[in-house]
């Protein structure tokens, strides 16, 4: 088994979270003070973000730092 990219699932993480929450990548982007176009290459795996950027979105995410991370360990795999 392949594991995926970390970055990708981080991506994955942000991107259903956002969804589960009925945002647009436009919304969370304007909610979280930061240009829609890093959202959309952060959701794709394209962006490797600063901790200063996730702490932007965790808001407006209702999520916690350490569940982002978390969550993306998941996806990645054994």
């Amino acid at each position: 088994m392949v594991r995926k990219p970390f970055l990708h699932c981080l991506g994955e993480e942000v991107r259903d979270r956002r969804k589960a929450l009925g945002l647009s990548q436009i919304a969370l982007a304007h909610e979280a003070d930061v240009h829609p176009n890093v959202v959309g290459r952060l959701e794709r795996g394209e962006y490797n973000p600063s901790v200063s950027l996730l702490q932007l979105l965790i808001g407006p995410l209702q999520a916690e730092l350490s569940e982002l991370i978390a969550g993306a360990e998941r996806r990645r795999g054994p």
